[in-house]
């Protein structure tokens, strides 16, 4: 995969246009939060303020689709359904918020293609995930939503959600990176003790490349339902892989297509405890969804630069990936999160220790990755 071939495949890693598209909205109360913050709408309260976001599960759903029709498994369109909110909560909690969101779904699908069976697991598993949540003291209320037939626009299946929150201003993580910080990264892969099974820690971005670059052209001919047909062939399916080819991992044998299927991974059940114990001692949160581990460019101040020369090992999943598709590392680290999902900011190295340790009680593997130095000449730095 180079760049051109990811940008010939209709995705952008750092989403280039859109951000020139925005960039002249208003910030919100906190211009360099990791979500927009709103004022308190909802009761007019000047200590409080709103949160809202939006987002789905993006080009994932393509991939579930073509593992349950090749192998009946509907339990990977519970995992949609947790990539969408997942996408949605992580990113308001390294605002600060951790609780209590309100979520709407919009479920839009080709009812020719994706029967009933299906819209019934991705209604169900809501429900489902709130209640893990609920378990680690994280509310998170199902205010219903939309299911539409869209057969016209939507090939197979698309599943976002909207969440909404309230919370006091004092409790909002301002990003405010500072020269000598240092940078604790979180896996994303793994099992967590909240986790029903290994995660290969995809989460919900790069799938448009790791499908392509990775499974086998035998899906381009079964499913041309599954990719935009616009697109020259030898960028659809290209790879060598079938979803059933399985790696050895931890004493488990487990197959491609749910690796790159694994649920992106919610760090809520350890940011609801480890923020409020610890905010005092951050700077930042940044949650590497778009952009992988080059995600913080976007929130550090000129003349600072996030050097990372001792990231978390790279899982398997990755080095499959990077295998298949030729890429260079530096190309790996800007489209996936190459297991590091999230980064904190501390200028205190006993509250870095603190947040290994807490996350360690979780089952998540966590390190000091890096530090912040000053330097001109670049904003991220990966050795």
């Amino acid at each position: 995969m180079s760049s051109g071939r990811y940008e010939q495949r209709g995705v952008s890693a750092d989403k280039s246009e859109v951000h020139k598209a925005i960039k002249n909205l208003d910030k919100g109360l906190f211009p360099n939060a990791f979500c927009k913050i709103l004022p308190d709408v909802a009761a007019g309260d000047e200590n409080y303020c709103n949160l809202m976001h939006a987002d789905t599960a993006g080009t994932k759903t393509s991939l579930a689709y073509l593992y349950w029709k090749e192998t009946g498994d509907l339990s990977v369109w519970e995992g949609i359904v947790q990539d969408a909110l997942v996408m949605n909560i992580d990113d308001m909690a390294c605002s600060g918020c951790t609780n209590g969101f309100i979520v709407s779904s919009t479920i839009g699908r080709n009812k020719t293609l994706v029967p009933g069976e299906v819209l019934e697991t991705l209604i169900g598993a809501a429900p489902k995930f709130a209640a893990m949540l609920a378990s680690h003291g994280v509310q998170m209320h199902l205010a219903g939503g939309e299911t539409a037939d869209v057969g016209d626009i939507v090939r197979t299946a698309d599943v976002g959600f909207t969440v909404f929150a309230r919370m006091k201003k004092a409790d909002v993580i301002d990003i405010s990176i500072e020269d000598g910080d240092y940078i604790v990264g979180f896996a994303g892969y793994g099992q967590a003790q909240y986790e029903s099974s290994y995660n290969g820690g995809m989460g919900s971005n790069g799938l448009t490349s790791a499908r392509h670059d990775v499974f086998s052209s035998e899906y381009r001919e079964k499913y041309p339902e599954t990719f935009d047909p616009a697109l020259p062939s030898s960028l659809v399916y290209a790879g060598s892989k079938k979803l059933t080819d399985t790696l050895e991992i931890d004493g488990q044998s487990i197959t491609l297509g749910k690796l790159v299927l694994s649920p992106t991974r919610t760090f809520l059940p350890l940011l609801s405890r480890l923020i409020p114990a610890l905010k005092a001692h951050i700077h930042g949160i940044i949650h590497n969804t778009g952009g992988g581990l080059y995600k913080v460019e976007k929130f550090i101040p000129e003349g600072l630069c996030a050097v990372k020369d001792n990231v978390l090992p790279v899982p398997p999943l990755f080095k499959v990936i990077q295998q298949e598709s030729g890429s260079s590392t530096e190309e790996m680290f800007r489209v996936f999160n190459m297991g590091t999902r999230l980064e904190i900011y501390t200028p205190d190295h006993a509250a870095a220790l603190t947040m290994i340790q807490m996350a360690d009680e979780l089952g998540i593997k966590a390190d000091i990755i890096g530090r912040v130095i000053a330097d001109e000449t670049a904003r991220v730095i990966i050795k």
